[in-house]
């Protein structure tokens, strides 16, 4: 199959799921309805993975008819065990996707059936290694909420729509092509939910493009890492852009991140499943990052990638604690506490491998306002970790206009050199904002590997100048922006009004020639 082809199969599974995912939700707003349509697009995927695993299995060692969806829970039971142990989790056949939409015209008790198979599943893996993983996973389902109706009847007739447009949807396209059809499909998903949803939306999802360059910097050409680390994962597509750029077995140790918002945290750790990744292969934990960092046993790592929350209060120096932070104390001074970039800037940078790159978001303001964040670009300026600006196009990123910033950072540098990137045209227009195609991305990484001058575009700044301009960090302040302007030709233009006036007082002269005329007939 072509590529085109595969890219029109992809385009028309995506539009025809975008239309059951909008006609499901009804009058329910669709940020609310997400974790609806995303958890149910889960438990389906979960149930068909567990069953291709077990038949595949069972068909090898000679049973050709075997059908796990067809097997009584009572014969299941016995192989609960070690399935947990290889898959993480387990599902009685009679609670499987497949099973359950099956019975859904029958059963009057729909919303208490889904609470206890989402609850048996969560329950499967108490007392295993990957018990955290599972824990509380459906918890943002909602079976009794009044976003489905105001009585269990018009709940229950909104989740078997749900359940029966889930399963409508055919994923065939996964069996002949490249395209992790359930991975893809939940990743375009959570975009869209984005894009219709504004700034809240935008807080938690990173456009797939961006993911692509900032992680295609962060590994400059490697193709194995030992882990990979976002601060901020939010619903992970930043650490799932390894996997994609990688492959499975480039990243060794796997993907680790933290996230604060606990219905993210959910989609995140469903994210890495439907991707594939197996559970002892993430490590995803829940809570402040800047206050309780939870993977000091983790550290360090090859690559950090990161689109962390602008400007959000943190603690900062109100908690005596945080001054003698080892993350935080070597630049002696912490991130205002009304804006914290700064602080995931340092906290990334010290968990920071030896041979590893840190590639993070920023927005404008932190690369020139005075303080304590100059202060700390002084540290990381004058410690050379800065190793490149980018400044990129507006409008990229889902709830917010302004243009953002790639900062990346390298604790062993080869030189003291900072390249500073002006991309800000490097995108094409579309209907509600600018995005990245995959000829601006290579562009783009193009400049940061090369690191020579670009007129216009790349200047290459030692420290020492970055150090004479107070620490500014601005791709403004070292790129020269294009004249595009139109250029005059002044002396061109002088001969050119010289000879306009020259035919205009030939055409005065004319005019009163004739008034001369007329004027002496009429005397006559």
């Amino acid at each position: 199959m072509t590529d085109t082809k595969r890219e029109q199969e992809r385009a028309e599974l995506y539009k025809s799921i975008w239309a059951i995912a909008n006609d499901l939700r009804g009058s329910v707003d669709g940020w609310d309805f997400k974790n609806y349509v995303l958890t149910t697009l889960f438990y389906r995927y979960i149930s068909e993975n567990l069953t291709e695993y077990i038949n595949k299995g069972e068909r090898e060692a000679g049973d050709a008819a075997f059908d796990y969806t067809q097997m009584s829970d009572e014969d299941a039971a016995g192989a609960r065990d070690g399935l947990i142990e290889e898959k993480g989790f387990f599902i009685l056949p009679s609670e499987l996707f497949c099973n359950v939409v099956a019975r859904t015209k029958d059963d009057d008790d729909l919303n208490e059936t889904l609470e206890k198979v989402f609850r048996h599943i969560e329950d499967s893996a108490m007392g295993s290694e990957s018990e955290k993983d599972f824990k509380g996973l459906f918890s943002d389902f909602d079976v009794n909420s009044n976003k489905l109706g105001s009585t269990v009847a018009q709940r229950n007739d909104k989740l078997v729509k749900l359940l029966n447009g889930i399963n409508s949807i055919d994923f065939g396209i996964s069996h002949d092509t490249a395209i992790d059809a359930f991975g893809d499909t939940y990743e375009y998903l959570m975009g869209m939910y984005a894009a219709n949803a504004g700034r809240s939306g935008g807080e938690y999802f990173t456009p797939q493009e961006v993911s692509k360059l900032l992680t295609m910097i962060g590994l400059s050409g490697r193709t194995r890492i030992n882990k990979v680390y976002d601060p901020a994962c939010g619903s992970g597509s930043l650490l799932l852009q390894s996997a994609k750029i990688l492959g499975m077995d480039g990243v060794k140790q796997g993907y680790f991140g933290q996230e604060i918002n606990i219905t993210t945290f959910n989609l995140c750790r469903i994210n890495m499943f439907l991707h594939e990744i197996s559970y002892d292969k993430f490590d995803i934990a829940h809570g402040d990052t800047l206050v309780n960092p939870l993977h000091w046993d983790d550290e360090p790592f090859d690559l950090i990638v990161s689109n962390p929350p602008y400007s959000v209060h943190w603690p900062g120096d109100s908690d005596p604690v945080l001054i003698n932070d080892e993350r935080f104390s070597p630049a002696g001074v912490l991130a205002p506490k009304s804006k914290a970039d700064l602080a995931f800037v340092m906290h990334a940078l010290s968990w920071l491998s030896p041979e590893g790159t840190a590639a993070i978001v920023c927005f404008p303001g932190v690369l020139y306002r005075g303080g304590a964040e100059q202060k700390i670009r002084r540290y990381l300026i004058d410690n050379n970790y800065v190793d490149a600006v980018i400044q990129m196009p507006d409008n990229l990123f889902y709830g917010t206009s302004i243009s953002t910033c790639l900062l990346i950072l390298r604790r062993n540098r080869p030189d003291n050199r900072v390249a500073f990137i002006d991309a800000s045209r490097e995108c094409v227009k579309i209907t509600n904002g600018n995005k990245l195609t995959e000829e601006n991305i290579q562009k783009i990484y193009g400049y940061y590997m090369n690191r020579e001058d670009v007129e216009y575009t790349v200047n290459m700044v030692s420290t020492d100048k970055v150090g004479e301009e107070n620490y500014n960090l601005s791709v403004s302040t070292y790129v020269e922006k294009q004249d595009t302007r139109e250029k005059v030709d002044i002396v061109k233009l002088n001969a050119e009004i010289k000879e306009i006036v020259a035919r205009e007082q030939v055409l005065r002269d004319e005019i009163d020639k004739i008034i001369a005329e007329i004027e002496g007939g009429q005397t006559v």
